[in-house]
């Protein structure tokens, strides 16, 4: 991989770890269907934008359907709960959940594909990921947070099922703007009646020029800007090597945290966070591989 493409990669690194911080910081002034809505309509409006400007067209009619469910797995869904679980757990631990993403992914695929079956390796790297969930997850340190703990998984395991969904988009001949165009458009879509029946948006007051701004960062640089950088490096290095940023969302969002807010970790996550990269560079050699290259 070229030093172009990494520092492309740190920096969506840094878009992604920063979604966390950004989730916070907007959280301190608004309800979280407010913040994860805010993010995927906003973010919709800019993908559009890009596609007009390319004029590559929107997604075929015939594959709305498939959109909405891929919105609801890759977006809704996760985007929410990572929000309620942020309410609890400070977004240096939630990042640390996200890294899981990729195990559950291999989970899914095993059960729902005929052709990414789990092997031994993979059965390993699984095995070690999840052993460092349960590191997290034990008591000591961990008090009074489990339930936004398995908000927190549950959202990586959403994020499991979309890449398994997902598949079909390319199968299809689908681009990955207009996948992402469409996705964040059908998450608007999705989340609108729960965010004004929950929320009731039009009876909220001025929450503060901080939590504002957050929305913004949150949906201009760590959705849509990070979805065109995300296009470029699998366009120039590939997906191993686009699949190497889930090792660093972790750091960057713990440097982030730190920087902005003063966070840290317990040595009981960061044990367990160590387990879930050690899995997960087992699950595919290629990663470390390319790590030691």
């Amino acid at each position: 991989m070229r030093g172009t493409d990494w520092l492309w990669l740190w920096a969506l690194s840094l878009l992604w770890g920063g979604s966390f911080l950004f989730v916070e910081l907007a959280l301190a002034g608004l309800p979280p269907l407010t913040v994860v809505w805010g993010r995927v309509g906003l973010a919709a409006l800019i993908l559009w934008g890009v596609v007009r400007l390319r004029r590559t067209g929107g997604p075929p009619r015939e594959v709305w359907p498939a959109l909405l469910v891929m919105g609801l797995l890759n977006n809704a869904v996760p985007f929410t709960l990572f929000a309620l679980a942020q309410g609890q757990i400070s977004g240096a631990l939630a990042s640390v959940l996200n890294a899981t993403t990729p195990i559950f992914t291999v989970l899914v695929a095993h059960l729902a594909t005929v052709d990414e079956r789990l092997g031994p390796a993979r059965a390993l790297g699984v095995g070690l990921g999840f052993s460092g969930v349960v590191v997290m997850l034990a008591d000591g340190g961990m008090a009074g947070t489990r339930l936004a703990l398995l908000a927190g998984l549950g959202a990586a395991l959403s994020y499991g099922l979309a890449s398994v969904w997902g598949r079909r988009f390319r199968a299809a001949g689908l681009s990955p703007l207009t996948t992402a165009v469409g996705q964040v458009t059908a998450s608007s879509l999705l989340l609108l009646p729960a965010w004004l029946l929950v929320d009731r948006p039009w009876a909220l007051g001025w929450p503060g020029t901080g939590p504002v701004l957050a929305v913004l960062g949150l949906a201009t640089l760590s959705t849509a800007v990070a979805y065109l950088i995300f296009f470029k490096v699998l366009a120039s290095a590939g997906a191993t090597a686009i699949s190497l940023v889930t090792f660093l969302i972790p750091i960057s969002a713990m440097g982030l945290g730190w920087l902005v807010l003063g966070e840290t970790l317990e040595p009981q996550q960061i044990a367990g966070l160590g387990l879930v990269l050690l899995g997960l560079g087992v699950i595919d050699g290629r990663l470390m591989a390319e790590i030691v290259r």
